[in-house]
């Protein structure tokens, strides 16, 4: 069970709901120490002090804010939570929106509310059961770490969600990364929307959805262990540098997803526009309707 991480309430009207904020995801990466590679001791990042040189315990240091070059201002953990923001000591739910109109490029890390004790149960229940009927998330609110910061909650399996969200000053714009305007064709795009069709899945079960990069480390690690050595990485192909045939990149990957899900792997060519019949011009009919008309009368001749 992961350790609680702030204890407060959600807000929503007058309703409170007191909770416990727990961490929703684990950190499973291979850890590191820095090292002296000489004989392997241990290399230590100690905090000194710049004005008595030398180095101090964790309970003499504070927090403060750099005026000037010359002025620092002591700011402790008690003065911050004690600021008169109604957010400091609860999570205030502010709005209730779409999840679609949220651009995930604002959402963060995501923690479990658990309710805190038998008081919060029915509040609880009655805040996660609103969220799913309305089909929305909700936006709030809450102070921590010294800053206020914006959230959004949402509904797992019976449990809230709240996930830290980024103002909109703190995204910024991609315009000066847009590419040069280029011509794509329609038959182009097709393809890769047939690519997009053949990828599409439901969920993301599946070997191909594991963190392959700690795999590799962790059997580098226990093969430098036992002495023996570690699994050879395979030659990847080497770029020839001439411009890719867009459309037979697209199909050639086409493809290969099909081969990947056990279908037939051809690749049929798009199919191209019949080109209309060419209709006789007037005077071509005309033609043929005199000849037809002169051998009517020769033969009645």
């Amino acid at each position: 069970m992961p350790r609680t991480i702030w204890s407060g309430a959600i807000s929503f009207g007058l309703v409170t709901v007191p909770i416990h904020v727990l961490s929703a995801t684990e950190d499973h990466s291979v850890r590191f120490h820095q090292v002296h590679l000489e004989d392997m001791g241990r290399v230590r990042v100690r905090k000194y002090c710049e004005l008595e040189d030398r180095a101090v315990s964790q309970d003499e240091i504070g927090k403060g804010y750099e005026v000037s070059k010359d002025t620092i201002i002591a700011v402790s953990d008690e003065e911050l939570r004690d600021m008169p923001l109604p957010t400091a000591k609860a999570i205030e739910l502010v709005a209730f929106i779409p999840a679609e109109s949220v651009d995930p490029i604002r959402v963060g890390d995501g923690y479990y509310l658990q309710p805190d004790g038998q008081v919060a149960a029915k509040p609880y229940k009655l805040l996660r059961m609103a969220l799913e009927r309305s089909s929305k998330v909700a936006v709030a609110k809450f102070a921590w770490s010294g800053r206020e910061r914006l959230g959004l909650l949402r509904v797992r399996d019976d449990v809230i969600v709240l996930h830290s969200m980024r103002w909109d000053d703190e995204i910024r714009s991609p315009a000066e990364l847009a590419p040069e305007p280029v011509k794509l064709t329609d038959a182009e795009i097709a393809e890769a929307e047939h690519l997009i069709d053949r990828l599409s899945r439901d969920d993301l079960d599946g070997p191909e959805f594991v963190d392959g990069y700690t795999q590799a480390v962790e059997q580098m690690i226990d093969a430098k262990r036992e002495h023996r050595e570690p699994p050879k990485v395979p030659a990847e192909p080497q770029s020839t540098g001439k411009v890719v045939d867009l459309m037979a990149a697209l199909q050639e990957s086409v493809a290969k997803a099909r081969t990947a899900r056990g279908e037939d792997a051809t690749v049929h060519d798009m199919p191209r526009k019949k080109a209309a019949k060419k209709q006789p011009t007037k005077k071509a009919v005309a033609k043929k309707t005199v000849k037809k008309s002169t051998a009517r009368k020769a033969k009645s001749a």
